[in-house]
Order: structure tokens, then sequence, then C-alpha cells
């Protein structure tokens, strides 16, 4: 048996109807569409994070190697262990959350919130072993399963859209549309994602690949030739050249983050408790959203064998909080990847193996544009959309908490917060139509639950905002 057959064999082409060539593409998709986070993370993370010794940049590089690493350990085992087309890294949002609130606003030592992902990690591993995250995630109320997707979808829309400059800030009405005329970027966006959507729609392979590094060569040549100014549409000089790889004075920091726990152990459980609960729903969204596009979901929306993906997160936000990162999640930009055709865990091993590469290509990676990875989110988006579909709007309890699911996403830039909404408005709406008997005392306990998370949030906001 030939290499081919065998990684057909093991990973089931036949079975999820795929083949190399689809995976393939479907992973070097998912990795254009994510691989900004290998420079994001840690110019976030690099302002909490401080070493004696070493020079800002180079506690930027040593967390750009635990970003890369803390990611490929968590593809791998969704890769070999879940056999799911889904790509992992730090968390956008829990980065900053780590970062800008509890070190730089609650004055927590970065060693110390690194402890705490390190403890929500242990304890997702735990939870996920015993099959507690899986229960949890079932109770989900049937029109919240089905409403993630389109949520999600409408949530990347709106973040290609501002990242695109297409959607842009006002002070009196939020958002409002921006000037193609006078922006570059949206301008270059716009041909860009008209060619990306052509190209998916007449069939072609790879459609997506072929529009990100399409619009990205073009803000590139415009550059070259003097049509706008360096920076304008293409990324301001990378700070990662000749990357320090020795990140183990991280590693040391996490150590004494350890040491550290029982300096304040209040503010030490809130964190955890924050940075767990957020997390936990973050995921399950994302991995029901995306699993709904792929048709991984069953009749009662719930994806098979969840606990399996649950661990690839587990395990990343563990090893990753070892090395010097913030909490690891399964991205919705995988939902790039799962549209190209990826079925099975090589789409996955192809993302892993992308960000093992990287560790000698950063730069080259760096050089993507980030409006032109963020055209992908908005076909994605598009397409996300068919989820409406699947919901009864004639229903009262599935039109209210499946369309408050899909609005409160991106209007709070929260996949946590939308499926909140859904979750807790459920119970209340059938028990109103005389139908608590159908309401489970787990979805009871999971709403009140999303009641207890927003009051310590909103105390540690507070808090936050007395410093």
């Amino acid at each position: 048996m030939g290499a081919i057959e065998t990684l057909a064999t093991f990973f089931g082409f036949d079975e999820h109807d795929t083949d190399l060539e689809t995976e393939s593409i479907a992973g070097v998709t998912t990795f254009l569409a994510m691989s900004y986070i290998i420079v994001v993370n840690p110019n976030i993370l690099g302002e909490a994070i401080a070493l004696e010794g070493y020079s800002s940049g180079e506690v930027t590089q040593m967390i750009t190697v635990a970003t890369i690493l803390s990611s490929a350990v968590a593809i791998f085992v969704m890769a070999f262990w879940a056999n799911r087309p889904f790509g992992l890294a730090p968390g956008m949002g829990l980065n900053a959350f780590f970062a800008y609130t509890v070190v730089l606003s609650l004055g927590v030592p970065w060693q110390v919130a690194l402890a705490a992902v390190f403890v929500e990690g242990i304890v997702f591993i735990l939870l996920t072993a015993v099959g507690a995250r899986r229960y949890i995630i079932e109770l989900f109320p049937e029109p919240v399963k089905f409403a993630v997707g389109a949520g999600i979808g409408v949530y990347l829309l709106f973040l290609g859209l501002q990242e695109m400059q297409i959607v842009v800030a006002d002070p009196e009405t939020l958002v409002t549309m921006g000037n193609v005329a006078t922006s570059a970027v949206a301008a270059l966006s716009v041909v860009g994602l008209a060619l990306m959507l052509i190209l998916h729609a007449r069939g072609v392979r790879g459609a997506i690949v072929i529009g990100i590094l399409a619009t990205a060569a073009a803000g590139w040549l415009l550059t070259a030739l003097g049509v706008v100014a360096p920076g304008t549409l293409t990324p301001q000089e990378s700070i990662v050249t000749n990357v320090q790889y020795d990140f183990t004075p991280l590693v040391a920091g996490f150590i004494d983050g350890l040491g550290m726990i029982t300096d304040d152990p209040l503010v030490f459980v809130l964190v955890v408790f924050t940075f767990f609960f957020v997390d936990f729903f973050d995921t399950a969204g994302t991995l029901i959203g995306v699993s709904q596009i792929g048709g991984f979901l069953d009749e009662n929306g719930d994806l098979p064998e969840i606990e399996k993906p649950l661990m690839a997160d587990a395990i990343g936000t563990t090893v990753g909080a070892m090395i010097g990162t913030s909490t690891v999640t399964t991205y919705i930009e995988s939902s790039t990847g799962v549209e190209e055709g990826g079925r099975t865990g090589f789409t996955a091993l192809v993302v892993g193996l992308l960000f093992l590469l990287s560790l000698l290509l950063v730069p080259l990676i760096s050089a993507i544009p980030q409006y032109a990875s963020y055209l992908a989110l908005v076909v994605v988006g598009i397409i996300m959309l068919q989820g409406v579909t699947d919901i009864d709007w004639q229903h009262p309890a599935w039109a209210i908490s499946g369309g408050l699911t899909i609005t409160v996403m991106p209007m709070t830039a929260s996949i946590s917060n939308g499926l909140a909404a859904g979750i807790m408005s459920y119970p209340l709406v059938k028990a109103s139509m005389g139908e608590a008997d159908d309401v489970s005392l787990g979805q009871w306990a999971l709403a009140a639950a999303f009641i207890l998370y927003f009051a310590v949030f909103f105390a540690v906001d507070a808090q936050m905002l007395s410093f």
C-alpha cells in the first residue's frame, strides 16, 4: 500500500467522499485565513509580558514561537485523534482579555495569568475526559444549535467587511459604509472579493486561496509601482525577522506564576472562571457552526464524538500556557477550509504542518495583508447564512431564541454572548407559552449559569474601571 493509500485509509477519504487534493487545498485555505494570528497574537501579548534582560522585540519573538508551537500541538491532536478539519490557535479576544484586562488593568502578573490559563486547560481536559463538556453542549436548545451557523456567518461578514474598510466606525450610528473612492484598502478589497466570488460561483477549486494570494500580490505590486504609499496596502515592516527561538524564559515565568497563585486567590479564581466560561462556549459555538456547513451534525444538531475535537483545544490550552501564550481555541476561519471541501483530519494536518513551516517563514507569512485574508470570511459568511432555513420561524420559542443567537453574536462581537442570549431566552419563552415541561432541568441550569457568568463578568469589569 502506497503513502497516499495509507493516508486515505487512515483519515477515511472514501468515507467522507474526499481526496488528497481537496483536503490539501482546504488545509492551505484555512491556514491562510488564520495565519494572521502568528503576527497579531505576539503583538497583543507582548504589550503585557516583559522579561528582564530581553528587549520587547525579543519577547515578541518568543511569543511568536509559542503561538506557533501551541497551535501545532492542538491541531495535530485535532488531526490524528479527532479526525476533523478544524484549525486551532490562541484565540482572539481571549488574548486581548489576558493582556489588557487581566494584566494591564487588573494588575495581575502575567506569570499568574499564564497559570490561570493552565488551570483552565487542566479543567477542560478533565471535563472532556468524563464527557461533561459534551453533555453540556448537548443541552443547548435545538433552535440555538441550528442558529449558531448563521450567527457566525453574520459575525464573519461583519469582521470581514470591517477589515476591508467597507464598514467603518461612525460616532452617531456606530458603523457606516466606508468610502471606496478614498480608501485604497476598500477599493482593492472589493476587486479581490469580486474575483473570489466569481471563482466560487463558477466552482473553481481553490477559489478562496486564489483570491487571497491575488489580492495580496496586487497590494504589493501597487506599492512597488508607487501607486500607493508603503504600509497602505501592505503590512508595516514586520518586527519578526531573525526569530528568537529560545522561549524558555516564558516557561520559567509560567513556573513562577504557579507559585504566585496564593498571593490573591480570589482574583485568580475570577480570572480562571472568565477564561473558562468564554472559551467553553466560544469553542462549542464554533464547532457546531462550522460543523453545520460541513454536514457533520446529526438530526438533533449535535456533533458526533464532539469530545474528541474538544480535547484538542483543552490540550492546546494547557501546553500553550506552559510555553507562554493565552488560551487556544478552535477558529471560525476553519469554515473557509470546510467550504473548500475539507472533511477530515488531513485538512487539519496540513494546517499544522504549515504552522510549523512558518517557524522558518514568519516574515513571508506576515507579508499577507490582513484585509486579503479576511476576504475569505465574507465569502464563507454568506454561505453560512443558509443555516436560517433550519429554524422554524413560525414557532415563537425557535424564532426568539434563534433570532437572538444570530443577531447578538455580531452586535457584541462574541460567539458566547450570542449563545447566552439564545440559551437564556429559550426556557423563558417556552414557560410563557405553557410548555415548561419541554425544558429540561439541565437547560434551566445552563441559563442560570450564564446569569452567574454575566454577574461575575460585570463585577470584574467594574473593578477594572475603578483602577
